[in-house]
């Protein structure tokens, strides 16, 4: 069985949304559907960053230590130090604008 690591942004607000599951699709669905209450009136969210454990143990380890982050700067570097563009990241609250990182 596969287990995911997300991290989404809200394309409205530019917040982040760190979570894990099993099924991946159908949760961005869900959050995007407003059926989350952490997310709900916040959306729409895009998928930013996912990665694939095999144990559910070692993606709560990553969940865990992205969300004691706290800052989204630091967010950003962890998902740039794996290898992900992130071009088109939102900057600031409420802005449209892209930020090359």
């Amino acid at each position: 069985m596969k287990f995911y690591v997300y991290i989404l942004q809200s394309t409205t607000s530019c917040r982040f949304y760190i979570g894990q599951t099993q099924d991946l699709k159908s949760r961005i669905e869900r959050h995007n559907r407003g059926y989350e209450k952490s997310t709900k009136n916040r959306g729409p969210w895009k998928l930013i960053y996912s990665t694939e454990f095999q144990t559910r143990s070692e993606a709560v380890i990553l969940e865990h230590k992205l969300k004691n982050f706290k800052s989204r700067s630091r967010i950003i570097k962890w998902i740039e130090s794996r290898g992900k563009d992130l071009n088109n990241i939102y900057e600031g609250r409420g802005s449209r604008k892209t930020k090359n990182l």
